[in-house]
Order: C-alpha cells, then structure tokens, then sequence
C-alpha cells in the first residue's frame, strides 16, 4: 500500500510517460532508473514526491503529480469526462490519460473559450465553490443590440430559474456594450444556461458564446480552438 505523499515507482514512470501499468514495468527493466543514489530494482520502490528525486539514464525526470490546464474549448464539445453521444473536452487533453482528470466548472455544448482542466479538486472548488465569487467573463453576440438600460438591469440582479427549475436571484453582473450587438458580460456565478437566459430576459438571443476570462485569468489568444496548454507557475498562483 502507498503511504501518504509517496508513490511506486511503477505508477511515476506510468503517469509520466503516459504508459499502462505492465508497459512501465517492462520500461524501468530495460532502462536505468534511480531514485536519488539508490538504483530501481524493484516496482514497488517508494517515492516520496516531496523530497525524491528520479533518474533515468543519469537525466532528472521532471514530474508535478498536479496538473493544470488551459483549454480553449471549441463548439459541439461535452464539458464531461465521458458521454455515449457527444466528444468530451477531456478527449481533446492528449498525452495526459493517466491522470484523472476533470473540468472546472462547465460550459455549454455550444459555447467555446476558457476551460479549466485539472486533477486538484481543491483547486477546482476554489474556482466554483458561490462563496468564493470568483468571476467569469463572456464575449457574446446577440441577435438584438444591448441598450444602456440593461447594464442596471444586469447590475441589480434579475431572476431566473435554475436547470432545476428553483427561482433565484442572480448576483450582479457587469455588462460591457463593445457595439451593436456585442458585449462582454462578467458574472460571479455558474448557473444552468446563466449567461443565455440574463441575455434572454433582456429580449436579446444569444447567437453566440465565449468564454474569455476567469479570476485574474484570460484566455490566451494564441491558443488555437480545440487546443490546450499547461497554466504557468504564475498563473495556477493568481488562481489560488
């Protein structure tokens, strides 16, 4: 059994190199694996993450059991970790099937933009959690042009009912009018539909949806659409 904070050898070289149990085992026979000074004979060899480090080939091997990611989620994608009918986001995080991954928060079928990808569920409800009001801003275009009085309505709160059909009250919301029927929308929460039912109850449809920021965090733009990165050091900080 693994003790807190330490992991077999096997299960590291399966999670770094994206390999089966059985291939990583036959991996560490044919290569050279040390872990500090002492050389890897055994698959159940301990590791503890904090302080070891492992060798293979005299090469340190960079590893961070907690991974995050940026995901510029494209249309027709499911915020899911699996779905009989749909693609998932998580089939768009290649190299990474190791690790149990799952999305913070969700976005719609049909919107795209920033979606954050870990296995820090700590991390995660941070980010979700109504009490801590993290923000999330939209770029949306309507079918009818915002005007200046919706930008109190969205102010105040409105209400609307959730995906359980309860009435609640949404918190405030800062919209932003770019031009005609384009506008940026900031709100604190992440209810069923949100963005697309305040837009809706101000008489404007939603054509279109993206999500550009979350927290201190906006989607970087030269990320291409179905495309992912690692967050930097700095960027998991400003997060936390």
């Amino acid at each position: 059994m693994e003790k807190k904070d330490k992991m077999r050898i096997d299960k590291f070289v399966s999670k770094v190199y994206n390999l089966s149990r059985n291939d990583s085992r036959q991996f560490i026979k044919k290569n050279d694996f040390y872990i500090n000074d002492i050389k890897v004979t055994k698959n159940d060899q301990l590791i503890d993450l904090d302080i070891d480090t492992v060798f293979l080939n005299g090469e340190a091997v960079n590893y961070k059991p907690l991974v995050y990611l940026m995901l510029n989620k494209p249309k027709g994608y499911l915020s899911a970790t699996s779905d009989d009918h749909y693609p998932t986001v998580i089939d768009l995080i290649k190299g990474y099937e190791n690790y149990d991954l799952f999305m913070v928060g969700r976005l719609d079928l049909d919107t795209e933009g920033l979606l954050l990808i870990t296995n820090d569920g700590k991390f995660a409800h941070n980010l979700t959690s109504p009490k801590k009001d993290c923000l999330k801003k939209y770029y949306l275009e309507t079918d009818l042009p915002f005007e200046e009085c919706d930008i109190e309505t969205m102010k105040c709160g409105m209400e609307l009912y959730d995906g359980n059909g309860n009435l609640y009250l949404t918190k405030p919301a800062t919209l932003e009018i770019i031009s005609d029927c384009k506008a940026y929308l900031t709100i604190s929460e992440g209810k069923y539909h949100q963005v697309k039912k305040m837009s809706k109850k101000v008489g404007k449809e939603v054509l279109y949806l993206k999500r550009v920021a979350i927290g201190s965090l906006s989607l970087d733009e030269t990320l291409d659409i179905g495309s992912f990165r690692p967050l930097s050091d700095e960027e998991v900080k400003s997060l936390k």
